[in-house]
């Protein structure tokens, strides 16, 4: 699985289309910051921050996840490598860990690129605002995780690129859960089961930051985000040994 991953690694590090498509987002944000830099005022880093940021799992981890968990079903490569004696399950969680550490390296420069821009255009960051920084950051980094993972299901159970990246984008914009919200917090089901929508990936990001920020255990949130992606794992290895491949 490791040799997998450092290969994986490599292509995907020398994929063109990765630098030109992150250098115009680079871009545009400067461009955007620099028409807005008129307004800066004290607070603007951390308002503009949480404001970028909300963006992120859909600019930055969508590119990603087609890239990551799409590639292989375009170059039909995923029946090459089963055919060599790469498990499906290996498959599955070398694409996990994959998505993690590549997410993490981007939204981990994020806040420098961000803080760059700012300082170029006289708004430089105030020592104390560099922890809220990272903590928005791993609020919106853990749900791109997880809206991969699930789409991953989708990717293993129909080998149809198409439904998976449309899924991916629907979970970043919280069209998922914001229709999930609105049945959960339907009169009849909170006198049953209140808070329910608290447990959804917004519900529980959400935690994981008010946590982080000093208000809350931490733990709990933890636990089922744990759990949460732990499932939706399970659920794409299981499709996709139940999924015959496609030649």
């Amino acid at each position: 699985m490791l040799k997998y991953m450092r290969g994986e690694f490599y292509r995907l590090l020398h994929k063109k289309s990765l630098y030109i498509y992150f250098g115009a987002l680079a871009l545009g944000y400067f461009l955007v910051a620099f028409i807005r830099s008129g307004g800066f005022g004290e607070n603007s880093i951390i308002g503009d921050t949480a404001n970028l940021f909300t963006f992120l799992p859909v600019l930055a981890g969508g590119f990603l996840f087609a890239a990551v968990y799409t590639d292989d079903l375009n170059a039909k490569s995923l029946v090459t490598l089963v055919g060599f004696g790469m498990g499906k399950t290996r498959i599955v969680l070398a694409k996990l860990c994959l998505m993690a550490l590549l997410s993490a390296g981007v939204f981990g420069l994020v806040p420098l690129f961000h803080c760059g821009v700012y300082a170029a255009l006289g708004c430089a960051p105030g020592s104390g605002n560099w922890a809220m920084l990272y903590t928005l950051t791993l609020k919106f980094l853990l749900s791109t995780l997880a809206f991969a993972v699930l789409s991953g299901v989708m990717v293993y159970g129909t080998q149809r690129v198409t439904f998976a990246v449309v899924l991916y984008i629907l979970l970043a914009f919280n069209v998922v859960s914001g229709l999930a919200s609105a049945v959960l917090n339907l009169d009849f089901v909170t006198s049953l089961a209140p808070n329910l929508s608290s447990h959804l990936m917004s519900g529980i990001s959400d935690r994981i930051f008010i946590a982080l920020t000093g208000n809350g255990s931490l733990l709990r949130p933890v636990i089922e985000y744990i759990i949460y992606v732990a499932i939706a794992a399970a659920l794409s290895i299981a499709a996709f040994h139940k999924k015959e491949m496609e030649f």
